[in-house]
């Protein structure tokens, strides 16, 4: 067998169901799907005996460990030549297994992703959110994009590897945030080749509401710099831009509070630019993500939501990046992460 689908889920049938229901429609057959349930209080057991006719589907459920975890559980399990790990939260086209199928018959790779997209049925919330992530306007691309400021580091909602490679390098760390971004490192500087597969794109949900969004990249903030104490070289500038952002946007508003303080209390017109005019490279930045969004999405509702979202996703990650340093490399403590029990649960 060539291919093993992994498939770690934690309380998610109805997004299965999806995933398996789009497996089925394959062009290449040569595979197996490993779903692991982790620990969920509502299982998708079902929702999997129902492809059992479909799909050559092996079922497993564990004890609650994380999505890494989760994952090397399948790999132990799993019988294909190339294991590819799916999120539960994904869609796959038609034509995804026979794009990975024709770029591994072009050019052998070790380890490979592909990029995600929104799908038409997604929320404009989900598109949004689905936008301030993959773009170049927002994350430099790194997701998978063509147009980037880092190389491309395989992410776990579309990620494939030989299996051989996978368990020579022990599969994902027991990082609970960051170990799908630490499982490439190790590919990296093991010198296994690994490329982006650019037609082997998956349809992405994320998160559903800002709440869970901003959830999500505060920990992936954090994680940022949990893998910077591992691995001090895999800290690059694309990654301080959140950061940047953050302090950046948080200092211009202050600016134009003392700017209106003095206008309150001085000349209205000697202090007027210090209030006002902080606000134009903000509102320059909203509109460039208003209408790069509304053009990608065609959809003025989608570009107006990509400006909460586009802030949510930098604010979160860059609030997350700066309490992880100050907490790890001013005060020095160990390893941590928050939001676990909702973000999982």
């Amino acid at each position: 067998m060539k291919y093993s689908f992994i498939v770690p889920v934690y309380n998610r049938p109805d997004e299965v169901d999806e995933l398996l229901r789009s497996l089925t429609s394959q062009t290449v057959k040569n595979f197996e799907v490993v779903v692991v349930e982790d620990g969920s209080s509502v299982p998708c057991k079902d929702v999997c005996s129902g492809y059992a006719d479909m799909l050559d589907i092996h079922y497993y459920n564990k004890p609650n460990s994380g999505p890494g975890q989760s994952r090397n559980y399948g790999a132990e399990r799993a019988k294909g030549e190339y294991l590819i790990v799916l999120d539960s939260d994904v869609v796959v086209p038609d034509g995804y297994l026979e794009a990975v199928d024709d770029e591994l018959s072009r050019e052998p790779a070790d380890a490979f992703g592909g990029p995600d997209r929104a799908h038409e049925s997604f929320t404009d919330t989900q598109k949004a959110i689905s936008y301030s992530m993959t773009s170049f306007f927002t994350t430099g691309g790194i997701r998978g994009g063509k147009k980037k400021l880092d190389k491309f580091y395989p992410r776990s909602y579309n990620m494939g590897i030989r299996r051989d490679v996978y368990m020579k390098l022990g599969g994902f760390s027991k990082m609970r945030f960051g170990e799908d971004i630490d499982f490439s490192i190790r590919i990296f500087k093991a010198g296994c080749r690994c490329r982006l597969f650019p037609q082997a794109w998956v349809w992405h949900k994320r998160r559903t509401d800002f709440r869970k969004f901003f959830r999500q990249v505060f920990n992936s903030g954090i994680a940022r710099i949990n893998l910077y104490k591992k691995y001090p070289e895999s800290l690059k500038l694309v990654h301080l831009l959140p950061m940047v952002f953050t302090v950046g946007v948080c200092l211009l508003v202050l600016t134009s509070a003392v700017g209106r303080v003095l206008m309150e209390y001085d000349d209205i017109h000697r202090w007027y630019w210090l209030c006002a005019g902080p606000w134009l490279p903000i509102i320059l930045y909203c509109l460039l993500i208003f209408i790069d969004s509304s053009v990608a999405n065609r959809s003025l509702k989608v570009g107006w939501l990509s400006i909460p979202a586009a802030f949510v996703q930098l604010f979160g990650y860059g609030c997350g990046f700066l309490s992880a340093w100050w907490k790890r490399c001013v005060k020095g403590k160990d390893e941590f992460h928050a939001f676990d029990k909702t973000f999982y649960k």
